[in-house]
């Protein structure tokens, strides 16, 4: 009886007869609840509605009871047992006990899914916040190293410039030690006795003097003058060197490349120029030079 009003109860609430059927027998007809709970667990199944192939009573590996004995009234009664009746209210009060038992199962089904989508929406927050960890990571990495890099290239500047000084320096000394300091401390050149002078007017020209040392007066663009000595044979790049390193900070921390200029007769001194000695430019033994800033070309 009780197995035969599981099966009616199942079918007055909407399940097909072949699906109620399946789904107490697959559970071993324990009742309309293991029934129900085998239905909405498997209603999105494609196979749900194929028949069975093993009857009834071996499912699960077990013999029919009486019960599920095929009688003469059909499935559910024994043989010369008649199907029994049902009132209308033991009708009734079924099912609203499968009604309320159909709306327990949804609300735990539900509470069941949304469990699960706020697990999953937790699990997705969880994942996005390391992606953004790991970003932020790894621009902090780049920034550090980006600092020690412009760090690096700032002290191999620094040590560039200083070698230049030294040089700059030890040149200086070099150029003291060898001719005594500066020009006015150089010995003059012996005065040699006058000769009689020839009246003839095919007289040969004096010997042109030659200079070891070069004094160079350059001017600055505000106004301030450097002096240095030379020697003849330098290059004019070494005036252009010593002029870079002693004009002091520009306004903004940058310096310009500087051009230099003759003062009389006007010149502008090329890159060319700047390979040869102060001798050959005809800066000896001194000269006034004029600084300019150089154009960009």
């Amino acid at each position: 009886m009780a197995e035969l009003t599981a099966l009616e109860s199942l079918i007055e609430m909407g399940f097909p007869r072949g699906r109620a059927e399946k789904a107490l027998a697959l559970t071993g007809n324990q009742g309309i609840e293991a029934a129900m709970d085998w239905l909405m667990e498997h209603e999105d199944d494609p196979d749900v509605d194929e028949p069975l192939e093993t009857p009834l009573g071996h499912v699960l590996g077990r013999e029919p009871t009486p019960s599920e004995q095929v009688g003469p009234e059909g499935p559910g009664t024994a043989a010369g047992e008649s199907k029994p009746v049902l009132t209308e209210e033991e009708r009734q009060e079924q099912t609203k006990r499968m009604l309320e038992l159909v709306a327990q199962k949804q609300r735990e089904r539900e509470e069941r899914e949304e469990r699960e989508a706020l697990e999953r929406e937790k699990q997705r927050r969880r994942q996005g916040q390391e992606l953004s960890a790991a970003r932020q990571r790894l621009q902090e990495d780049e920034m550090r190293r980006a600092a020690e890099e412009r760090r690096r290239e700032k002290a191999e500047e620094l040590a560039a410039r200083q070698r230049v000084r030294e040089k700059i320096e030890r040149d200086k000394a070099e150029r003291a030690k060898k001719y005594g300091g500066s020009v006015g401390s150089r010995p003059s050149p012996p005065v040699t006795e006058p000769g009689p002078v020839p009246s003839s007017p095919s007289q040969e020209p004096p010997t042109k003097r030659e200079y070891d040392q070069c004094r160079i007066q350059v001017r600055l663009p505000d106004g301030t003058s450097l002096t240095q000595t030379f020697r003849a044979r330098e290059q004019l790049a070494a005036v252009r060197l010593y002029v870079e390193l002693h004009r002091g900070e520009e306004p903004g921390g940058g310096q310009d490349p500087v051009q230099l200029l003759s003062g009389f007769p006007r010149r502008a001194f090329s890159e060319a120029d700047m390979e040869r000695p102060l001798q050959e430019l005809g800066l000896v033994p001194s000269a006034v030079l004029i600084v300019a800033k150089k154009c960009p070309s």
